[in-house]
């Protein structure tokens, strides 16, 4: 089913940690969008008019820290548990008890979270991405410390306050476009190449970007509404994530291993390190996503999969939504 849809209304609904802005568009089943690093609401500009012509009320948000979302100062404050209470107050907030969640890159631990806490709010989830992987294992700090060997994993030097705002902050158009880049399957450096997602010592990210185009899917107008969103806010509520990972650890240890069982989705792309590294994630799907639907590789695709495929994202995504139970 097919339906017009108007202009998306942007509208503010409060939450534990302040207020969450978010952008809607359409009526039926609520279908909220949760965008990952360094993005917004906007990184779903391609899915909102097309969830709502299906007959969907779709819902995208700026996760805690983006965006015209709050900024609550705490770097504690951004932990997974909290994320999730935003989840459910824009749902309950929007007048509904329910809703399928859908996350993209840090949006997808998110959505699986809030799926695995709540299952009486959200009723399935589709991960873009990032595959789903249950709590488990060794402290998430450890184990980043010992990827990087002589180099530096990215969520390592993510870890301390300041030190990764110090590089983005001076140019933050240029290290979105250069960050965008590396991750897109028509823009990152060949096979073989110093990977981005690690820092020489003494180094910084950047150091790795490609340089001299943007992606095919990113215009100078996308990067300009990107920049203009963190050039106001600045980057520290959103590196606040990753500044959670061991206190996230800490507060699932009940969850640990646990399985979604909700109707499921994923979708990757086959150039994504996402997919590559956590392709054992992916294989134990029977058994940590025994609701899963559905799973599709994108082949050729980078990391930014709902702007770099929009066509078959949203074919894939419809579907998937349609076969449902209401």
């Amino acid at each position: 089913m097919s339906q017009s849809v108007g202009e998306i209304t942007h509208r503010l609904v409060s939450s534990p940690g302040g207020r969450i802005h978010l952008a809607e568009l359409g009526t039926g089943p609520l279908v909220l969008l949760v965008h990952g690093f360094p993005e917004s609401w906007y990184s779903w500009r391609h899915q909102l008019p097309v969830l709502a012509a299906a007959g969907y009320r779709a819902v995208a948000v700026d996760v805690r820290g983006y965006g015209r979302s709050s900024k609550p100062v705490a770097t504690d404050a951004y932990r997974m548990l909290n994320l999730v209470e935003d989840n459910v107050s824009v749902v309950h907030g929007l007048g509904e008890e329910s809703a399928v969640v859908i996350g993209h890159d840090w949006g997808a631990p998110i959505a699986a979270t809030s799926t695995l806490l709540r299952p009486d709010v959200f009723r399935a989830v589709g991960l873009l991405s990032v595959p789903y992987t249950p709590r488990g294992g060794p402290r998430p700090s450890d184990v980043f410390a010992r990827m990087g060997g002589d180099e530096e994993f990215y969520v390592s030097y993510f870890q301390e306050t300041g030190r990764a705002e110090a590089e983005i902050e001076p140019d933050v158009r240029g290290w979105l476009a250069g960050f965008f880049a590396a991750l897109s399957a028509d823009t990152m450096s060949a096979h073989g190449a110093p990977t981005p997602q690690f820092v020489s010592r003494e180094g910084t990210l950047r150091d790795r970007f490609p340089a001299g185009r943007l992606p095919a899917w990113l215009s100078e107008r996308d990067l300009d509404v990107y920049a203009g969103e963190f050039e106001r806010t600045g980057l520290t509520g959103a590196l606040n994530r990753y500044r959670n990972m061991d206190r996230d650890w800490e507060d699932l240890a009940a969850f640990d291993g646990a399985p979604i069982t909700q109707p499921s989705l994923f979708i990757g792309g086959s150039r994504d390190v996402s997919t590559t590294w956590l392709a054992d994630a992916i294989k134990a799907y029977p058994v940590t996503l025994p609701g899963l639907v559905s799973s599709h590789i994108l082949d050729g695709c980078g990391h930014w999969i709902q702007q770099e495929r929009p066509a078959e994202v949203n074919r894939i995504l419809t579907e998937w939504l349609a076969a449902l139970p209401v």
